[in-house]
């Protein structure tokens, strides 16, 4: 989940989304009949002090679905009772490429206990993990996590859970001429690598939301959503993008759950709030309502 954090090369924030992206013919009512869901991370700091507080708050603010950045040291038994008494659906979790390859056999026992559908690669990793983060990603590194992704995607269906992939945005930079989110696509088997697409980190990578559920649109199972405030120049190591609430920054997210409806494949889309600026609540108050109008409930 760090990842998000990390090294923003250049990329224009003329990737704006809006109703431009599609036809006029193609804006029609369609859109995303899905539960309003949230994605943990967001409150990563209210849930160690008061975990099931924190639950049934969002849970007060209309949201049913969850999914896990973590369980803060509480066992599987304490989670689904947090869970089952603020009414709220785990479905999936998150876990970074290096936990996964550490601990992998712990982290399945784990979710499969609490129930989960999916268990989800948050970020990716090194192909030699001495590397850290002092230097870029290479196109072999994108190409190992491919391999290593089917490889817990078998593992993980085999177990009867499913398996996929959260991107930020470096997958979206060109790499030798690639785009490295291609690459992740076209090595990864569909029967057992699911994708679940995060459109703002898409946006901030230069890449089109849109463009990807047409092109992949039995690939993606799951989306992200964030925004982000308006930037005059292009975003950078030195002017990364400032968190908005969804509907206060530039991405409008009306046209993506349309393409997204499209599909017919999306399971879930899980709102993000990676900062603040006002209350956490209230911020996810205005997120909630933001997806209401859009169709969520």
């Amino acid at each position: 989940m760090n990842h998000s954090r990390r090294d923003f090369v250049k990329t224009s924030s003329a990737a704006l989304i809006g109703a431009s992206l599609l036809s006029s013919t193609e804006l029609h009512a369609q859109t995303l009949h899905l539960p309003l869901a949230i994605q943990l991370y967001s409150v990563r700091e209210m849930l160690p002090t008061d975990y099931a507080g924190t639950l049934k708050k969002l849970s007060a603010l209309g949201y049913r679905e969850v999914e896990a950045a973590g369980y803060y040291n509480h066992s599987a038994a304490e989670v689904k009772q947090a869970m089952n008494d603020a009414g709220l659906n785990l479905v999936s979790s998150h876990h970074p490429s290096g936990d996964l390859h550490k601990e992998f056999d712990k982290i399945l026992a784990f979710e499969k206990e609490l129930g989960v559908k999916y268990i989800i690669c948050s970020s990716p990793g090194k192909k030699d993990p001495s590397q850290g983060n002092r230097t870029p990603m290479t196109l072999d590194d994108w190409k190992w996590n491919a391999d290593e992704l089917n490889k817990f995607g078998e593992k993980v269906n085999a177990a009867g859970l499913k398996f996929g992939y959260h991107n930020h945005y470096p997958e979206f930079h060109k790499t030798d001429g690639v785009v490295p989110y291609d690459v992740l696509m076209s090595r990864t088997d569909p029967s057992k690598v699911v994708m679940e697409m995060d459109c703002g980190w898409v946006i901030v990578g230069g890449g089109n939301p849109i463009e990807y559920l047409r092109k992949y649109s039995t690939r993606i199972a799951m989306l992200h959503v964030k925004d982000f405030k308006k930037s005059a120049t292009p975003f950078s190591e030195t002017n990364r993008p400032a968190i908005a609430e969804l509907g206060q920054g530039f991405i409008d997210y009306g046209p993506i759950l349309q393409a997204a409806a499209k599909t017919g494949h999306i399971k879930h889309c899980f709102v993000e709030q990676e900062g603040f600026d006002m209350p956490p609540m209230q911020s996810l108050k205005v997120d909630a309502d933001y997806m209401r109008k859009l169709g969520l409930s």
